[in-house]
């Protein structure tokens, strides 16, 4: 859709004349609309209701100063002065362009008035404080507002104009409303649904359900002696294990490597008591025991494959939590508070 940006070009008048021409081509020719004053050069109470309400249409604000305050109210502060604190405060991207030589200027673009150098000086401190730009000349100028326009609307994009021939029906609004509604209900069923137990789990082995979990390892005597061993573990108790190394991602060895190391300091403390640590080596779960494990866990929405890309180089499987499976997570390992006291 060709989005049209209206812009309001604050300045003195009679003494910027020729840069306010430029900056009004430079504006056109960014197929933006210009907004000025140049139909009321002199300004006064009743006008700064319209200027008010030429701001408050406009996407974007421009301020040029040279070498004049310009025009005051009674309270001794330039028209100049308060569209830029209009527009500060109604919250319009601003950038400003200050004249670059201000001592070049020529005396009869330079303020004469004495006792309105000082608020003019005053007015320049607070627009550096925010974007601001520099220019020499009235070409100078044009171009600085081109370049700088295009990285402000990129920065701060705002809604700017259509034809209206171009704008939605009501129809069409309507039915956009409708997807809208249904897009947020289905996202709300997805959210529900994900975290709660799949349909269909419960003839499947979970929980408290014990599993016969196999491992082998070679053992030292006077050569290296192959053995298998097996452990009795609870689904629950397998999950408590490798579900934290999954909050993100982890690769099947992390997983496996956590069971062995688990299981490996327990059998040492029961069947396997009477060898010594550095007597075993290659103490591993029987692969199709793990490849068990993994898909009871899928089946039972715990768990799924990770989505990250990763480099081709990269030949791993990962497997993340379901939001199903952290809350699982969360209840068999958060730490509760003793009520008995």
């Amino acid at each position: 859709m060709n989005i049209k940006f209206q812009v309001f070009v604050s300045s003195t008048y009679k003494d910027l004349v020729e840069e306010r021409q430029e900056v009004m081509q430079a504006l056109l020719e960014l197929d933006c609309i210009p907004v000025g004053m140049e139909l009321f050069p002199a300004a006064d109470d009743d006008q700064w209701t319209l200027i008010k309400r030429l701001i408050d249409d406009c996407d974007y604000y421009i301020l040029i100063l040279g070498g004049r305050y310009g025009s005051i109210n009674s309270d001794g502060v330039s028209y100049t002065q308060m569209e830029y604190e209009y527009a500060l405060k109604k919250g319009i991207p601003i950038i400003s362009f200050l004249h670059k030589y201000p001592e070049k200027i020529e005396i009869g673009k330079s303020e004469k008035n004495p006792t309105l150098k000082v608020p003019f000086e005053d007015f320049q401190k607070l627009v550096q404080q925010k974007m601001c730009r520099y220019w020499e000349n009235p070409t100078d100028l044009g171009s600085q507002v081109s370049r700088s326009l295009v990285k402000l609307i990129k920065d701060k994009p705002m809604p700017g104009w259509v034809k209206a021939d171009l704008l939605p029906s009501e129809d069409s609004i309507k039915e956009i409303l409708s997807l809208k509604t249904q897009i947020e209900v289905l996202q709300e069923q997805l959210a529900k649904s994900s975290s709660e137990a799949p349909k269909g789990i419960d003839n499947l082995q979970q929980g408290d359900d014990t599993f016969i979990l196999e491992f082998t390892f070679k053992y030292w005597t006077s050569s290296w002696i192959v053995q298998n061993v097996e452990m009795e573990l609870t689904y629950n108790q397998v999950f408590f294990l490798i579900s934290p190394l999954m909050v993100d991602e982890a690769d099947e060895t992390s997983l496996k490597n956590t069971i062995n190391s688990y299981a490996k300091n327990e059998l040492l403390k029961t069947k396997l008591a009477k060898l010594r640590t550095g007597d075993i080596s290659g103490f591993t779960i029987i692969d199709s025991n793990f490849q068990t494990l993994k898909i009871q866990f899928r089946a039972l929405g715990l768990i799924t494959q990770s989505a990250k890309k990763r480099s081709t180089k990269d030949t791993g499987t990962y497997w993340t939590l379901t939001p199903f499976g952290d809350n699982l997570m969360v209840n068999l390992r958060a730490l509760r508070k003793d009520t008995s006291i």
